[in-house]
């Protein structure tokens, strides 16, 4: 079952638990004059998605359909959802949709560039480019800025069926996922390269109320400072060997 909160005025957190993997994953919606809709998940999960967003909104309003980077959990459902809802349009970096994107959906995105923002009403998104951040080379973040909350896609990831937003050490639940992993088969599924802790540091330079990850908990707080907290967590477990 897809559990639906209100993390924030009129923005909507939608996790569906996935027990034998031990994963929640997360949509938000942004309930605007032009609504958004943040990480469709997978085309598995769309029925399950659309009846969430259908508790906040009629699903074919849907103006928005944004998302870090192409993978299944960020957008794999975006078919289904231009689909349904006729005025859509895919939101992410100009290199997403240039490289995946425009060939994948079934309407062309809206291909930002770093600090373009964009418009939905009450609402301002900014977008921010963050190359393998959390990974792919076409990776972006978007800031919505006048309630301060960053969707963050896989940063802070956290196992489990967590609550849904949390005022804990989100950066100490995110070094114990990562840790849990390495050895295995998600090893080092977050990259650390040279631009890493910049990229993180200019995240935290935003100063956000709240920060959304797909896997787990929204953090309630001092975004700041659980960004470059996050940053130290980065260095130690997956930066280069001392």
């Amino acid at each position: 079952m897809t559990t639906v909160d209100e993390i924030a005025p009129k923005t909507y957190r939608l996790s569906t638990y996935v027990p034998e993997i031990r994963f929640q994953f997360a949509q938000f919606v942004v309930d605007d004059d032009e609504p958004v809709l943040l990480h469709t998940g997978m085309r598995v999960l769309f029925p399950q998605v659309r009846d969430a967003v259908a508790r906040v909104l009629d699903p074919a309003r849907v103006r928005w359909i944004g998302f870090s980077h192409f993978e299944a959990d960020e957008c794999g459902a975006l078919n289904e959802w231009l689909a349904l809802a006729p005025a859509a349009t895919p939101v992410c970096s100009v290199v997403g949709a240039l490289v995946s994107v425009n060939d994948f959906a079934l309407r062309p995105a809206r291909g930002m560039q770093d600090g373009e923002t964009l418009a939905t009403g009450a609402c301002r998104f900014r977008f921010l480019r963050t190359p393998h951040v959390p990974h792919g080379w076409e990776a972006g973040l978007l800031f919505e800025e006048t309630g301060r909350t960053l969707f963050c896609s896989d940063l802070f990831h956290q196992n489990g069926d967590v609550e849904a937003t949390t005022t804990a050490d989100l950066a100490g639940r995110a070094r114990d996922t990562l840790v849990s992993y390495e050895g295995g088969p998600f090893a080092r599924y977050l990259p650390y390269t040279p631009y890493t802790d910049e990229t993180l540091q200019r995240l935290a330079a935003l100063a956000p109320a709240r920060i959304a990850p797909m896997h787990g908990s929204t953090f309630i707080g001092d975004g700041a400072r659980a960004l470059r907290d996050l940053a130290v967590v980065f260095r130690d477990v997956l930066g280069p060997a001392k």
